[in-house]
């Protein structure tokens, strides 16, 4: 009978699960198991500067591959994680996060031992991390195979991370193979009849129909479907911030970012002046909506959830967006035809290129520097919410995070996208302020021959808060950096290069040697620090508001 250890059942799973990299930082409780790691032949490992970087990298890699994997000591190195877990699971990644631990025998002692809180309570940080799992177990020789298999099977299906507590000797502990075969259970009948006819009900008299989709239709992968209802007809669509991407913004009928009062008035009629708007994996959210300033009326809605679907207030479960889409498209091929197709979009022109930068010319000109295919990520403040405005090319990729908002975010997330995606051209576009949190990362994509271009928003601090509360206040400032020598005090073997731009003729001049880019580049934009982009002087103000009582 085949035996394999713990821990090498555990790759085996992930490997099956998709994941190609486990990212993390060595501690002594998981040494064992990292010598399994390096020895796998299909996973590689992905060390990182800290453990909360690590936590976003593997977000990133989520993101873009489907599935990803953590690795962290007992204690100190799953607390330092949590905060880039706890964004995995308010925006619906499926990250394993495997915490090495002391031996069985010492948490059954009790021992007080390093990384501990000395009480001889070892399930203190498990507790914790069940509340941003979906899936948790504390692993045995007699349980692992079994647990193993619960969690990366949970994660997977909801698309969330799930927890796993190894200790150091039952990572070593032998299993046997094969396994018993799991018992399956039928699944409760679908609503797809049920939903479908309620879909007709509203559809079949229609004549202005929408599609706003979201990022929870991107998790789910359904871009393919997506794309096929709109090839019937190309109806008005758009999409939220967090789900750019997720719809082919060169198809016809694309009109653009919708943001409730934040958006455009031609988007918003386009959405909201509707007989019927069909949501897809949408969730409103105070930063994307302008502070929940949507209007879309429940008796005017088909709404696909991950789990259920819900026409004009009345709710039908189990369905899954898939099965509710693939019921639309007969509904499409039957009343389309009736229904009004998208104006076509206007896109204003580049301004004098000679100006002093500004939010706007900026925006302006990374319209014109991306391509098709590329993966951009856009951190929270004013880079995420000026990539609102952008079209995006045929078959890329945008990555934010404005639900759980972790500054600093997406440096380490661009790590792990590339490391997914290695063949795509990654543009991280970042504040000041956000990148002096996770700014280490740069070191690990050099020393893995990475290529991502980083464009360094300079505005002296926190733009953002700035606009919120306290635009003259010291707490909104930051220390001033020399950041274009950073790539090379980051590493000793790296080619980066870098440059400082404060004009948008310069910052054209440098796009244009990156269209080539063969190595690391930082781009730091010189922008005044009261200059923000106009959907996010509209959430501003309502947060303003909100926060103010």
């Amino acid at each position: 009978m085949k035996t394999l250890k713990v821990g090498e059942y555990l790759l085996m799973r992930l490997q099956q699960a998709g994941v190609r990299h486990l990212f993390g930082v060595p501690g002594d409780y998981n040494l064992q198991f990292l010598d399994s790691v390096i020895a796998h032949p299909d996973i590689t490992w992905v060390g990182c500067a800290n453990e909360l970087n690590a936590a976003y990298a593997a977000d990133g890699y989520g993101r873009c591959n489907g599935a990803a994997a953590l690795l962290t000591t007992f204690g100190v190195g799953e607390l330092s994680a949590i905060n880039g877990i706890a964004g995995s699971y308010a925006e619906y990644v499926p990250v394993i996060h495997i915490v090495g631990a002391p031996a069985s025998e010492v948490q059954r002692q009790g021992d007080c031992v390093h990384h501990s809180l000395g009480d001889g309570d070892f399930r203190h940080f498990s507790r914790m991390a069940e509340e941003v799992s979906v899936a948790s177990a504390v692993l045995t020789a007699a349980n692992a195979a079994q647990e193993i298999d619960r969690v990366i099977g949970e994660a997977l299906h909801q698309r969330r991370p799930g927890y796993l507590l190894l200790a150091v000797d039952v990572a070593q502990a032998e299993i046997a193979l094969p396994l018993p075969a799991a018992t399956t259970t039928t699944p409760p009948p679908s609503a797809v009849a049920a939903f479908a006819l309620a879909a007709e009900t509203l559809l079949a008299s229609a004549r202005q129909v929408a599609l706003l989709a979201d990022f929870l239709a991107a998790r789910w992968q359904l871009q393919p479907q997506l794309a096929a209802l709109r090839q019937l007809r190309s109806i008005p669509a758009a999409t939220l911030l967090m789900g750019k991407g997720v719809l082919d913004e060169q198809q016809p009928g694309f009109v653009g970012t919708y943001a409730g009062e934040g958006s455009t008035p031609a988007v918003r009629a386009a959405i909201e002046d509707t007989d019927v708007t069909i949501c897809v994996g949408v969730r409103f959210t105070d930063t994307v909506t302008a502070g929940f300033t949507q209007q879309l009326p429940a008796e005017k809605l088909i709404d696909l959830q991950p789990f259920h679907a819900v026409v004009a207030g009345a709710t039908f479960a189990p369905l899954t967006m898939a099965e509710a889409l693939e019921a639309l498209l007969p509904l499409f091929r039957r009343y389309g035809e009736h229904w009004a197709t998208a104006n076509a979009l206007e896109w204003q022109q580049t301004p004098d290129a000679k100006a002093f930068l500004s939010q706007h010319t900026f925006w302006q000109a990374m319209q014109h520097f991306l391509r098709p295919g590329d993966i951009i990520l856009a951190d929270q403040g004013t880079a995420a919410f000026g990539a609102a405005a952008l079209r995006l090319p045929h078959d890329a990729q945008l990555l934010v995070q404005p639900l759980w908002g972790s500054i600093g975010y997406t440096l380490p997330a661009a790590f792990g996208a590339q490391t997914a995606q290695p063949d795509r051209r990654v543009i991280l576009i970042i504040g000041d302020g956000s990148a002096q949190l996770t700014i280490q990362e740069l070191g690990s994509m050099q020393r893995d021959g990475q290529q991502p271009i980083i464009f360094l928003l300079n505005n002296e601090g926190y733009t953002v808060e700035r606009a919120i509360h306290g635009a003259h206040q010291r707490y909104n400032d930051i220390a001033q950096w020399n950041w274009t020598a950073l790539p090379q005090a980051l590493s000793l073997t790296g080619e980066a290069q870098s440059w400082r731009v404060s004009e948008t003729q310069q910052l054209e001049a440098v796009m244009a040697r990156l269209a080539q880019n063969q190595r690391l580049a930082l781009v730091e934009v010189v922008l005044d620090k009261d200059d923000i982009p106009p959907l996010l002087r509209k959430v501003t103000a309502s947060l303003h508001q909100r926060n103010g009582g």
